[in-house]
């Protein structure tokens, strides 16, 4: 009775929605207009869809997608998808944070969201944009700094988040400088993770700590990775390629409590990383975002390991 009940509340928006749509606001200049207000408490925020009128200062925010960059920037999450939930790096915040996805309009509208960020590949986006301000995003369109200040704009909190990017770009270039003159200017980084079946090499832009490791530090990528990893951003590895993309050391990606018979192997054992212990490991779980919290726990693994290592 409950969810019939529900439906027809749904139904309702939704239909006030579409007429609502017949006194859209006029299409605003190209040029960013974040932060100019348009009426009392809503801002135009210009998105990769065109603009949306969205509140100054968002209190129930769904996060479908981008979520870890939204509660780095402290932002009020009231749903979020299941992957951030699930995430240790953020248990705590998220607590009380339902779990939901683009299927969910039901459970999104009880929430009664104010702005709702999502993904461009997802489904029922006209759906959830009658039900509050959706704004959309295409992963990796924007490099991950930049993302986070189109999340900081969003926010109304564009100067804390330029703040942020400046001060993490000047401390990891630092601590990549540390680092060189640690292990040499020239020795190579591979990213590498792995299940219980498979194993993925990747290349600067694919989380597991790759921006920091190559574009913010600017550690060395092998070639044999740059050639056929920069491009599609991962690739599946054999077990017997594992040793052509393995480089001086390893940052090693993986589940907590996972592991795969071939790292007891002669070929694993054998590559010269792993013989002189120059591997350093990471949570995946906790490292497949590129936001500033996950940014900020891997950069202070990969300063401190590196540095320890010979």
């Amino acid at each position: 009775m409950k969810k019939a009940f529900i439906s027809v509340i749904l139904m309702f928006m939704l239909l006030l929605g579409a007429c609502g749509t017949q006194q859209a606001q006029p299409a605003q200049p190209e040029t960013p207009a974040a932060g100019n207000e348009t009426r009392e408490g809503t801002v135009i925020y210009q998105s990769e869809k065109g603009p949306v009128e969205v509140p100054a200062q968002p209190k129930r925010i769904i996060g479908l997608t981008n979520a870890p960059n939204i509660v780095s920037m402290e932002g009020t999450l009231v749903g979020v998808d299941q992957w951030t939930k699930q995430n240790p790096l953020f248990t705590e915040k998220l607590k009380d944070v339902e779990v939901v996805s683009d299927a969910d309009l039901e459970k999104i509208l009880a929430l009664k969201p104010d702005l709702i960020v999502a993904g461009s590949e997802m489904k029922n986006l006209d759906q959830l944009s009658k039900i509050a301000p959706t704004v959309v995003f295409t992963w990796g369109k924007l490099d991950y700094l930049s993302q986070q200040l189109e999340i900081g704009k969003l926010l109304n909190k564009e100067k804390e988040a330029q703040t942020w990017i400046d001060d993490f770009k000047n401390r990891a270039k630092t601590a990549g400088e540390q680092i060189k003159a640690k292990i040499g200017e020239n020795a190579t980084v591979s990213v590498i993770e792995y299940d219980t079946k498979d194993f993925y090499v990747f290349g600067n832009n694919w989380a597991r700590g790759t921006e920091i490791l190559y574009q913010a530090m600017g550690l060395t990528m092998p070639e044999k990775v740059k050639k056929d990893v920069l491009g599609p951003g991962y690739y599946k590895l054999s077990t017997e390629a594992i040793p052509e993309y393995a480089g001086d050391y390893l940052v090693l990606s993986r589940r907590n409590g996972s592991t795969n018979d071939f790292l007891q192997s002669a070929t694993w054992k054998n590559i010269p990383a792993v013989k002189q212990d120059r591997i350093i490991e990471i949570d995946k779980e906790a490292s497949t975002y590129s936001d500033p919290t996950t940014l900020e726990y891997l950069l202070k693994i990969f300063t401190e390991q590196f540095l320890a290592k010979s």
